[in-house]
């Protein structure tokens, strides 16, 4: 019993070592971005690696908004001098490529957040019918849908462009001018959320193992309509899977930089792709601002992931209880 014992001491200690370098491994990246967007370039080109916040923070934030400091000058171009014979400098905004974290957030949200609810509602409406409803295409439908995780998504960036590009066409000749349709919107990114295979077969074994007919049943018989049972009875019942399923979907969207870059122009960027602006121009030189856009990128993944992760573990719990 006491090898056994000292045995077992061995290995829990070795794991909760394992366990604690993984996650500051995990940490570390994330750690140094948000130290280097308050440094200065030469401190992060001596050293990237550093642990001791600096001072450069508005300094960082005044570059990634498109301000730079040029000297004041006189009438006649001339640099004004202090009385100590420096010149005197002021921050000024340059025009063309100023990146805006502020707009890029809300276009992001709004993509996010939609792509994030039609995805999530849907893909659960489209589980619950293939496991509450027997009929004749349903084991059909299945197959279809696991052929459709084996696609690579990739495959489908060309064609769903050309499809994007008709149908705008086709929307701004047939229907009325206020319901007109345009490529550079958030439409074409929310909207094919809707299907979401990977989603579907997720829900679809998540209320296989979790969701009981007989209530369903008895719903339908006190006089329960379908969308009424679903909504009110079988989605509480899938709030963890649900708040998983919300939470890769929320970041893969919000991390989605190819069809933002194809599709969208001007204002309606979305922060990704205004992250790709601190690469050319005056940041190329200002590594800080490029650390500090990054930073700022990041940061609401960090806020879903602490709303949502609470749902994540009692989900886990309950799954573990023994009757």
């Amino acid at each position: 019993m006491g090898v056994t014992t000292v045995g077992m001491r061995i290995s829990k200690t070795f794991i909760y070592i394992l366990c604690i370098g993984l996650t500051l491994l995990s940490i570390l990246p994330f750690a140094v971005m948000f130290v280097n967007a308050t440094r200065s370039t030469p401190d992060i080109r001596r050293n990237a690696m550093s642990f001791v916040p600096g001072t450069y923070l508005m300094d960082n934030y005044r570059h990634m908004m498109g301000y730079v400091l040029r000297p004041i000058t006189d009438e006649y171009g001339e640099p004004i001098l202090d009385a100590e014979g420096n010149e005197i400098r002021e921050y000024s905004r340059l025009g063309g490529r100023a990146f805006n974290p502020w707009l890029g957030f809300r276009n992001s949200l709004i993509v996010s957040v939609g792509v994030t609810v039609l995805a999530v509602y849907f893909s659960s409406l489209t589980a619950y019918a293939n496991v509450a409803y027997s009929w004749k295409m349903k084991n059909a439908l299945f197959a279809f849908i696991m052929f459709m995780l084996m696609v690579p998504a990739q495959l489908n960036i060309i064609g769903f462009f050309q499809f994007i590009h008709q149908f705008v066409n086709w929307g701004n000749e047939t229907l009325p001018l206020p319901f007109a349709i345009s490529s550079n919107s958030f439409l074409p990114l929310i909207l094919p959320a809707i299907a979401s295979p990977a989603i579907v077969f997720f829900m679809r074994q998540y209320l296989l193992a979790s969701l009981s007919m007989e209530i369903v049943e008895a719903s339908r018989i006190d006089g329960a309509g379908e969308f009424y049972t679903f909504n009110r009875i079988v989605l509480p019942l899938m709030v963890p899977a649900l708040a998983t399923q919300a939470i890769f979907v929320f970041v893969g969207s919000w991390n989605n930089l190819l069809l933002p870059m194809i599709l969208l122009r001007g204002d309606n960027r979305t922060m990704p792709v205004m992250v790709q602006l601190l690469q050319g121009d005056i940041y190329d030189t200002v590594l800080g601002a490029q650390y500090l856009g990054l930073a700022m990128t990041v940061l609401p993944l960090f806020i879903v992931y602490f709303i949502l992760s609470k749902y994540i573990i009692s989900g886990v719990a309950l799954g573990g209880m023994k009757e």
